[in-house]
């Protein structure tokens, strides 16, 4: 399985900027797509973006449109999120996935966790 290790993460007031990174290990790192996700306390984990690994076509929770962006470095093995005009609600543990193979369900399908980043936006 490919490890996945998150980093970025820390405090923001709301209107600022992060920008969190997901380093994967092996030489042989090549999934269908990579996401970002995040759960707040009490919460359930919720999608927030992915990207497909081949031909960077990205997908946006509703939440974050225009505010987020999500990009690759292929060569790297390194996704990334940069987190713009943040907002109390974006509050949270933040973590990257894979996903092996193509599923008609955008936000499923996500396995190889990381250990998660954690995000906090002050009013």
């Amino acid at each position: 399985q490919v490890q996945l290790v998150e980093s970025g993460g820390g405090l923001v007031q709301a209107g600022g900027s992060l920008r969190l990174s997901c380093k994967a290990s092996g030489r042989t790192f090549s999934p269908y797509a990579m996401g970002w996700f995040h759960q707040a306390p009490g919460k359930e984990r919720e999608f927030v973006a992915a990207i497909t690994w081949s031909s960077g076509r990205t997908d946006y929770a509703d939440s974050v449109k225009g505010r987020f962006t999500i990009s690759r470095d292929n060569a790297k093995n390194t996704l990334y999120l940069q987190m713009n005009s943040l907002k109390p609600e974006d509050t949270a543990v933040y973590y990257c996935a894979a996903k092996p193979y193509y599923t008609s369900n955008y936000a499923g399908g996500y396995y190889s966790w990381g250990q998660g980043t954690q995000v906090a936006v002050s009013s």
